[in-house]
């Protein structure tokens, strides 16, 4: 019996199929890439009990059982995100004892990858009747069903009123401390001719509320996630306003040291170069995969590193360390997201940021260079901290108390408002913050304040013998 005579419904809806006669448990990628290739295209169907030239000689209930049980054991185990799948059987003669199982495997919302060990995976699209690994162009063409975060244009028209925070973060990077006009997000194409923006650009807009920006931080007391966590956040929102958040979180959970000068002085050291946090951050930001659903990107603090964990697998053809150092080939899998970045002066189309995190470390012993960890689907880019390996005996390492940072701060950067000094600390009250570390400050006549005490513009500044 031909399978067309039993299956001629689903058949003549020219829908992809292949025949199977069946499921070899002992490699199961032959016909797992099927699966994969199907859910990254659009949808397919596998007949089992059929021989290549559509003869449906069918399998036993107890053979069905097997199979399904196969099916659902790859993919848990090695097929990642699941794969969406419905069966159908069909007998094959007149006593029902042997059928044809169709596994109908439906279009995936997010892209699908077939994983080999711990560390390795592929990523399959169907064409001209056969799964072929996909490149990473149509890696990130796949990326773009979900969420369209490349080059979509939206019905939304540009209004810089609905993008201050952007805005504000273009300020704050750019050298020339402008907000971008409009004409030159049209330059970008962020902004199409006749004013409508891109998708990408959305995720920035003000009050953004989807669920594909949030980063969760955590602080760690220790070297693992067994610890306690000693502070945690989750940012939701537009993109610029999770990344300034997020670095706010890095920056009051990390130490400051100083290390003497040859003049008798002290020079202030951080634990983790802003350069190289900035840069990490926009990494995960720009290059995470945001068609994979119910994922975020994480920043873990430890003791002695920080790891920001992004969605989306690597897109070279080789592995990090098989590249010169600083010679990473530049794959964007978010243009618009990117370019938005890079108008903000916080990423270079060259696709410098790796170089500049090395550069920022260039002080420093081989193991504490930053190194990209990749795994099934995330990447993870660690940064040492400089302060924990440095055994130099002119450096005096402390971990800072609230007050001996706004000190710090305050000698290092000059005087700040009191918004800008709450923010490296761990208080969340500003009125707690205020009685507990500024106004004793200010009692003992070690800061002072200028300006109206109401005024958002008054700041706080040392006292002149504080300076020297």
């Amino acid at each position: 019996m031909k399978i067309t005579e039993i299956y001629n419904d689903v058949i003549t809806e020219n829908l992809d199929y292949e025949f199977k006669v069946e499921l070899n448990p002992e490699n199961p990628m032959k016909w797992a890439k099927t699966i994969v290739g199907y859910a990254n295209s659009n949808g397919g169907v596998m007949f089992v009990g059929v021989s290549n030239d559509g003869e449906a000689f069918g399998l036993t209930l107890d053979e069905i059982d097997k199979t399904k049980n196969l099916v659902a054991r790859i993919n848990d185990r090695n097929i990642f995100p699941h794969a969406r799948i419905q069966y159908s059987m069909r007998s094959v003669d007149d006593k029902a004892e042997h059928f044809v199982l169709g596994v109908h495997v439906l279009q995936a919302d997010s892209i699908l990858r077939y994983r080999e060990g711990d560390y390795n995976e592929k990523v399959f699209t169907k064409g001209d009747g056969n799964a072929l690994p996909a490149t990473p162009e149509e890696i990130i063409a796949l990326g773009k069903r979900k969420y369209g975060v490349d080059n979509e244009t939206t019905d939304i028209r540009y209004d810089e009123a609905k993008w201050t925070e952007y805005t504000d973060l273009c300020r704050e990077y750019r050298d020339d401390s402008l907000a971008p006009t409009l004409k030159e997000l049209q330059n970008e194409e962020i902004v199409s001719k006749d004013g409508y923006v891109k998708s990408g650009l959305v995720m920035f807009q003000d009050g953004y509320e989807g669920d594909d920006t949030l980063i969760c931080c955590r602080l760690w007391r220790g070297k693992k996630k067994t610890g306690t966590v000693l502070d945690s956040d989750r940012f939701r929102g537009s993109l610029a306003s999770v990344f300034q958040n997020t670095i706010k979180f890095i920056e009051r959970n990390t130490k400051t040291g100083w290390r003497k000068t040859e003049n008798g002085g002290r020079e202030s050291i951080r634990s983790y170069p802003k350069d190289a946090v900035r840069e990490a951050l926009v990494n995960a930001m720009a290059h995470r995969d945001y068609s994979i659903a119910g994922t975020q990107i994480d920043v873990d603090i430890y003791c002695d590193r920080i790891e920001i964990v992004s969605p989306g697998s690597w897109l070279l053809p080789k592995g990090y360390e098989e590249y010169p150092l600083g010679s990473i080939p530049s794959i964007r899998r978010n243009t618009i997201i990117s370019a938005c970045l890079d108008v903000a002066n916080l990423m270079e189309r060259g696709g410098t940021g790796f170089q500049t995190m090395i550069e920022s470390y260039e002080d420093c012993v081989e193991t504490l260079q930053p190194v990209v960890s990749i795994y099934p689907g995330f990447l993870n880019l660690c940064l040492r901290d400089k302060l924990y390996e440095d055994n130099d005996q002119s450096l005096e390492m402390m971990t800072m108390s609230d007050s001996e940072r706004i000190l710090e701060l305050l000698r290092v950067e000059g005087p700040k408002p009191v918004r800008e000094l709450q923010e490296v600390t761990n208080y969340k009250s500003r009125s707690q913050f205020l009685t507990e570390v500024i106004n004793p400050l200010l009692a003992d006549g070690i800061v002072i304040r200028e300006g109206n005490v109401k005024s958002p513009k008054s700041v706080i500044k040392l006292t002149a013998e504080r300076k020297e």
